[in-house]
Parts: structure tokens; sequence; C-alpha cells
């Protein structure tokens, strides 16, 4: 493996005066400085970023940890992080809850962006105390170096309410996600516009998935084992809900004819489907995240929680 040594060798310099052009300091010649730089091209050499961090304690390279490869609105999530990161000249690597922590520390990363429910609070609270910079868009943490980067669920859940009542949807059914802050504001935006209505919901048209399209599905072919179908269906993803829509296609039960569905998320299948939805500005949403983290490794220090807005679109799935 070839080593800063070897590059001094070769061109007739000290292995300081290496390590100094490779460290960008100004006390080489610009001649020096080229013929260095050209050799380490030519022999493939590249500095160990590890050992560089600990000295600098900058890798200039941030982390994306999230849950689940299954769920097409990460993707979108992905390139709004990696174009902000890639234009700021930072390096970006992704990983999931089982190995993340060992990178959550400076010799490896400058900082992380978390969407994953299944890393806990105590490991996050951790990590901030050590003084490393995480951005979190799936809970609040309300501390230093923790920026909370998340949707406003709530709001655009009641709106979504608000217009199904509109729409003459009486009777009811949700399928909710794990539990997490985004499934709980979308639960109890839709519990407390039916309160405010005087709608009740029987305790056996509440389901439970895992946010994947099967178990939309599963949730489906339970409910129709029920002797009424609600009017509508509605679920806390897009995912659930295109699961459920294919289940009562195959069992004969027409959308929105004899049942409304809808999600939340936006994802390109949900417009595809004809599913009415809540339309989360993902790319944005990695984008700002990115933007957020880098200016807090920069010292920014902004560690206020950021709500992101989200609206409703209308679609065939309900009438």
């Amino acid at each position: 493996m070839v080593g800063i040594k070897d590059i001094a060798k070769k061109a007739g310099v000290s292995p300081s005066t290496v390590s100094n052009v490779l460290n960008g300091r100004k006390n080489v010649g610009e001649e020096t400085r080229q013929k260095v730089e050209q050799i380490c091209r030519e022999m493939d050499y590249h500095p160990n970023m590890s050992g560089k961090a600990l000295k600098t304690g900058d890798t200039h390279t941030i982390m994306f940890n999230f849950s689940d490869f299954d769920r097409e609105f990460y993707l979108k999530i992905i390139r709004g992080i990696s174009d902000y990161a890639y234009a700021k000249d930072y390096d970006l690597i992704i990983c999931t809850n089982k190995s993340c922590e060992k990178y959550m520390n400076k010799t490896f990363t400058s900082g992380c962006i978390m969407l994953d429910v299944r890393c806990s609070d105590s490991m996050l609270l951790k990590k901030a105390a050590e003084k490393y910079p995480i951005i979190a868009m799936d809970r609040r943490l309300e501390v230093p170096y923790i920026k909370s980067l998340v949707v406003n669920n709530y709001t655009p859940e009641r709106e979504l309410m608000e217009g199904l009542i509109e729409r003459g949807y009486r009777r009811f059914a949700y399928l909710g996600g794990i539990e997490s802050e985004d499934n709980s504001e979308r639960m109890k935006a839709f519990q407390d516009v039916l309160a405010q209505h005087q709608l009740p919901v029987r305790r056996e048209n509440y389901y439970t998935g895992d946010y994947r399209e099967k178990s939309g599905y599963q949730a489906a072919k339970l409910l129709m084992l029920t002797e009424n179908l609600p009017d509508v269906l509605v679920c806390a993803n897009d995912n659930m809900a295109i699961g459920a829509m294919k289940a009562f296609k195959e069992n004969g039960v027409r959308v929105p004819e004899d049942i409304g569905i809808c999600g939340f998320d936006n994802t390109e299948m949900a417009k595809v489907m004809g599913l009415t939805t809540v339309d989360i500005p993902n790319y944005e949403r990695g984008y700002l995240a990115a933007q957020y983290l880098i200016e807090n490794i920069d010292g920014a220090e902004d560690y206020e929680t950021f709500r992101i807005t989200a609206k409703v679109k209308w679609r065939s799935s309900t009438r």
C-alpha cells in the first residue's frame, strides 16, 4: 500500500512536506505542491481520513440513518441530502440502525441525519452530549447538538378529515403504523375531528400495520370480514393504502364507490393509483436536513425545532 514516505521519495521531498501539501498548508511552494499532488494521482494515493479526522475533528462526511429500504419516499430524502452535501463538498454514507451507533463519532463522520424510530432517544442524547451534531427527522429532542426537523402531521391530517366529512363520509376506519411521533399526530387528528363532529369509530375498525404494502393488504382483508364496510379507510401512509386498494380490487370491492381510501406521503405510486393523500415535500426535507446539519457542523448552533408543512392532494380514491 502506498504511503506518505513513498510519495516523498518519488517527489524528492521530506514526508513532512507531503503532509503539508495534503493538509492544505501554505508553507509549501506552488511548484512543489503541484508536483506532490500529481504524484499522488499517479500512485493512486488517498490520505487516511480516519487518521486525519482524529487530528482535525472533521471527516467532511455526513451520515443518513434510516429504517426501511422498502419505502419509496426515502429515495427523495436521500436525493435532497446528497445534492446539498455534494454541493458543499461533503461525502455521504447511508446505514441502518444495526450499525449506525459505531459511526456516530467524529472519527468516521462529522454529523448524522436520523430517521429511524428504532434508534433510542437515549442513544441520540448520549451522542449529543459528546458534542456530535444530529438532525432528528422523526422526533423532537430539544437539547444542544440535536436539531429536530419534523413534519407537521396534525394540521394536514385534520384538513383531510374535515374534507372527507364535507364529502359525506360518516363511517370511518383507521389503519395506523408502528409507534412514532408521526403516527401519533396523524391518529390524534383523526380522533379529534371525529370527536368534534360526534362521529364514533368502533374499536374493531382500528387496525395496526408496519407502513409496508403487505400490512395494508392484510388489514383490508380483515376489514372485508366485517358485515358492513365503513365509508372510508384512512391510512397512516401511502404504502399501506396501496396494499389495501389492491386487496379491495382483488375481491370486487370498488374504490371509491364501495369504500373510499386515503394515505399520507404522496409517493409516485400514489399518483399512479389515484390515491388521495397528504403531500410531504421529501426532497426539500432532505435538502434542509443536510443544510442545517452542515451549518451546525460549521458552528451555527441552531437547535430550534423546524416544522415542515404538508398539503392534502385530493384524487379519485375518494369521491
